[in-house]
Formats: C-alpha cells, structure tokens, sequence
C-alpha cells in the first residue's frame, strides 16, 4: 500500500509507480460536445499504461435528464469494481485536456468514501511532452469488490441551494466564465437562461491553472485566489458550474489550501438555469 498518496501527483511520481498492483490509473477525459472529440477513442488510441478509461457519462445516473450526475451509490460501486478498483486500492486519475474532467472523478470517489485518491498535475498533455510511455488498446480489467459509502456533505441539490440563498450560511462560487455568469455569453446547453444564483461569486476554473504548463497553480496563489472572491475561514463553500464537472476544479483546489469540505451543487446551472421558478442575477 502506497502511504499517504497526496491528493495531486507529478508526472515523475507516477512514472516511478507504474506497474504497482495496489495503484490504479484511471482515464477520466470528457469533452464539451462542440469540441468534436471521441475521449473514449482517444483513450483506446493512447492512454497512460495500465490506465482504465472512466465514462463520466455512463457512471451516472442514467435516468436523469441531467447531464452526469451522481449515480446511486450501488451503482457506483458496481461500476468500479468492474473497473478492477477496490477499497483497499490506490487511484490516480487524469485526463486529456490537462486538468479539466479529473477532479470530477476525484470528487466523485470522495462523495463515495474513498479518500486514496490523486489527480495527475499536467495530465495527459504534461505526460505526452515529456515523452513518456503510452500504450493502445482496451484492456479488460479483473473484477473486484467495490463498496461505496455516501458522504453526503459533500453534494448539494437544487432544494440546498434555495435555502442558503435565505440563510448565507454557504458561499457559492461560480466557474464559468464571467461572461456566462452575468449573462452576456451564451450558455452552451440549449435552452438555458443567462446569469447566476443569487449572491453567488465568480471564480472562473481556469484562474486554478497555469497557463504555461497546465498545472495547478501552487497552494499560495490559490489560496489568494479564493480569499480574492470572499472565501474565509469560517464560511462553507459549495462550488457550482455548468454541469457540476468544472465546480470540482475548484473544490479540488480547496482541498489543496487544506479545505475538505467544500460541496458541489451536482445540478448547477444545467439545472438551475432551466428551473421556471429558480431566482437568476446578471
């Protein structure tokens, strides 16, 4: 068993792990539908080796008319062990963009119970330039007992989000772009109306990132960052975005400035942003 598996790894640190039977890879990529990109045959293209692709879209719940949202944790379990991932492994995740769709799976395995568990720093990107090993192909994983235990402090619903706009007792930060949170972009989901929760903060998930190597930014600049659009020490934070997929960015760089407890509304404005009777600022 690997001690302490820090929450975010580099490029080397994985390099030197390749191969160990109680750490597990996982290809976490998704794209936006207008990027045009296959992440499941990209990944049968080239993937890190020993990584399992991770369908985002798939392990959800496939009932709702919601894009990937949580799934119920029976299902989840199911799905990972399928995976070949147990209770007992290791797990570093990464995915095709850089840092973009991993966090979502980090987070994901946290609401679930299990805490081993790392993004790659760069992601595949960092990985490709520096020209390390890559292998094709689907690998068919040997099944393993997964059991999920619900966290449910980390999630927030629609209903959640209504309260605290009354209460305040939780500062919601935004990760779209400024221009879709005051409505003067489009949405990319048809539909949608423009704007934000009422008293929400913008801090757009990019910011988390550097832009010369597509890492994340050091603990200190995030936690000025994050001090930056009013979070404290002693308020709660619920990240929100278009899908719940780019609100784990930042509450994944929460967890980096020693905060583990920041929530996601799962919904966002997928669902905010199509509620007839849901409060909007611009």
């Amino acid at each position: 068993m690997i001690e302490q598996l820090p929450p975010l790894v580099s490029t080397d640190w994985l390099a030197e792990r390749l191969g160990r039977s109680d750490l597990k890879i996982l290809d976490a990529s998704w794209y936006m539908p207008a990027q045009n990109r296959d992440a499941q045959a990209e990944y049968a293209a080239a993937h890190i080796p020993g990584a399992t692709f991770f369908d985002i879209d798939r392990i959800a719940d496939t009932e709702s008319s919601l894009p990937h949202m949580l799934p119920a944790p029976a299902d989840f379990g199911a799905a990972v062990g399928a995976l070949g991932i147990g209770n007992e492994d290791e797990i570093v995740i990464y995915d095709g963009a850089g840092i973009f769709a991993a966090p979502r799976v980090w987070w994901t395995f946290r609401v679930f119970g299990h805490s081993r568990v790392a993004v790659l720093d760069g992601g595949l990107p960092k990985w490709q330039r520096e020209g390390r090993p890559l292998e094709a192909g689907t690998p068919t994983p040997t099944p393993k007992n997964f059991r999920a235990s619900p966290r449910p402090k980390l999630v927030r619903d629609a209903a959640a989000m209504r309260e605290n706009i009354a209460t305040q007792k939780e500062l919601v930060l935004d990760a779209r772009s400024e221009g879709r949170f005051k409505g003067s972009e489009p949405e990319p989901r048809p539909g949608l109306k423009g704007g934000h929760i009422p008293q929400s903060r913008n801090l757009p998930f990019q910011a988390l990132i550097d832009p010369a190597n597509g890492t994340m930014k050091p603990a200190d600049e995030l936690r000025a960052l994050f001090a930056g659009a009013g979070v404290t020490a002693k308020q709660r934070v619920t990240a929100s975005c278009g899908s719940g997929l780019t609100a784990a960015i930042l509450a994944f760089g929460l967890y980096l400035t020693g905060r583990d407890d920041a929530a996601i509304y799962d919904g966002s404005w997928s669902e905010w942003g199509a509620l007839p009777d849901a409060p909007i600022e611009t």
